[in-house]
C-alpha cells in the first residue's frame, strides 16, 4: 500500500525510519515500567534485565521497519515472551519454574494481560516458597494429592505410613500453606 501524508502513521501500514521512530516513542516507549516488571518476573538475574529490554526494543523495531503493529502493547509483550523463550533455549535452563513461568507469560488476544501474568506467576513462586517451608512429610503428602493427584492409599504405600497419617499430614500441609499465604498477603498491605 502506497505511504500518503494522511495514513503514514496509522498502525498496520509500511512505515519509513521516521514513522517508525515517532511510533515507538509514542507506542512502546512508554511501556517499559510495565515491560521491565514483565521481564523480571519471567527472568531471575536482575543483572539481564536492561539488556533483554533492549533486546525486546530491537525486534519491535526491526518489525514495526516492515510494518507498523496494530496494538503495541499486545506486539511488545509478545516480542518480550518470545526474547525469554529464546534466552532460556540459549542458556539452556531447563527447571520446572522456567517451564511453568513460560507457559504464564503466553499472551494472546483471548488471554489474560501482562498484570494477570504477573499476578499468576507471583502467586506461584509464593506458593513454592510456602511449599519449600513446609515439614518435609507434610510436604511430599500435599505435593502427590494436589499436584500428582493420587488418592490417600496410593500416597500411603510410597510413603510407607498409614492412611490417617496421610490424612493428617494433608491436613497439617494445607492448614499450613492457608496460614503462609494469609500472612504473606497481609505483609504485602493485601486485605484478606
Amino acid at each position: 500500500m502506497a505511504e500518503t501524508p494522511d495514513n503514514r502513521n496509522e498502525p498496520g501500514l509500511e512505515a519509513d525510519s521516521a514513522n517508525v521512530d515517532a511510533w515507538f516513542v509514542r507506542e512502546v516507549l512508554p511501556l517499559e515500567s510495565a515491560l521491565r516488571k514483565f521481564l523480571r518476573r519471567g527472568w531471575r538475574n536482575e543483572s539481564d534485565i536492561r539488556d533483554l529490554c533492549q533486546d525486546v526494543y530491537m525486534e519491535i523495531y526491526k518489525a514495526a521497519q516492515k510494518e507498523i503493529p496494530v496494538s503495541a502493547s499486545s506486539f511488545t509483550f509478545a516480542v518480550a515472551r518470545n526474547v525469554l523463550v529464546d534466552r532460556v533455549r540459549r542458556e539452556q535452563i531447563v527447571s520446572i519454574e522456567a517451564v511453568a513461568d513460560l507457559e504464564v507469560l503466553g499472551i494472546s488476544v483471548d488471554e489474560p494481560g501482562p498484570d494477570r501474568s504477573v499476578m499468576a506467576r507471583q502467586d506461584l513462586r509464593r506458593l513454592q516458597a510456602a511449599l519449600d517451608r513446609l515439614p518435609e512429610r507434610w510436604r511430599e503428602a500435599v505435593v502427590m494429592r494436589k499436584v500428582e493427584g493420587l488418592s490417600l492409599p496410593e500416597i500411603a504405600a510410597r510413603m510407607g505410613i498409614a492412611e490417617r497419617t496421610v490424612s493428617q499430614h494433608l491436613t497439617s500441609g494445607i492448614v499450613s500453606l492457608a496460614n503462609q499465604f494469609h500472612v504473606d498477603r497481609s505483609d504485602d498491605g493485601d486485605k484478606s
